[in-house]
């Protein structure tokens, strides 16, 4: 095949890409009670995590809480739809989108390539949906408990505004998602050569600070409190992939 046949299959792979996203996106606006009260969960003290942290006595049981969320745009409400129908959409295809890329593209591979390749890929799935995950249970909802009932004085009441609720969910949510990605990109560089475990352990201390200024980008509020959050996984991660780099390392052949 030419260059132009090449691009031309690409753009059928993309146009079935567009329409599957886009009837998952319909699907989930059609599911709004649903998938909102999943979204709206973290703001009463009935949610999951409050209440697991509550039996293992790491939250007091008269620690009730209820945040309130206001709309102060004429289409807010509807635009906000949209937006999380997009999102959630685009989620929901997401196992779709990468097998029909790996499809593309898997005919240029070898049988062992496409092995490892589809181990990454999954691998990489599957990491990914665990950020959103730890996001969605552990580090928004403490988050906006933390930063929803602050108060710097009494005689000043929290109106937090919907859209800014669910744009540091969403944010935080898909941030978290890439970050989950560290250890299979140190495995991936490690297959190629180009990172070693001396290299990883030697730049630690550098690693530690590049992940303090990625975490305050992540958090679009800014406080040390969501930093320490987003921070410490993210430290964890780096961790977990110098021990995925060792492994490669120690299954390679040694040379005399």
């Amino acid at each position: 095949m030419t260059f132009w046949d090449h691009l031309d299959e690409l753009k059928k792979y993309l146009v079935r890409i567009v329409v599957v996203a886009l009837l998952f996106t319909l699907v989930a606006f059609c599911l709004k009670e649903p998938i909102f009260g999943v979204i709206l969960a973290p703001q009463n003290s009935d949610f999951v995590t409050y209440r697991v942290m509550q039996t293992l006595g790491l939250l007091s049981a008269d620690s009730e809480f209820s945040v309130s969320l206001i709309n102060t745009g004429l289409a807010s409400q509807f635009l906000t739809h949209m937006k999380v129908s997009l999102w959630v959409g685009v989620l929901g295809a997401l196992p779709y989108i990468i097998y029909t890329l790996f499809s593309f593209v898997a005919p240029a591979l070898y049988e062992h390539e496409k092995r490892h390749a589809s181990r990454f890929v999954v691998s990489g799935y599957f990491m990914f949906l665990l950020g959103c995950l730890l996001s969605y249970f552990v580090i928004f909802p403490f988050t906006f408990r933390f930063l929803g009932t602050y108060q710097v004085s009494t005689s000043v009441d929290n109106m937090i505004n919907l859209s800014s609720y669910i744009s540091t969910m969403l944010s935080m949510t898909m941030m978290m998602g890439v970050v989950f990605e560290i250890p299979m990109l140190c495995l991936l560089f490690a297959r190629i050569g180009v990172l070693s475990s001396t290299t990883m352990t030697d730049y630690r201390k550098h690693a530690i600070v590049v992940i303090l200024i990625a975490a305050a980008v992540i958090t679009p509020t800014g406080d040390p409190f969501t930093l320490s959050l987003v921070s410490l996984p993210m430290w964890g991660l780096y961790e977990l992939g110098l021990c995925l780099v060792k492994g490669v390392e120690k299954g390679r052949p040694k040379t005399a």
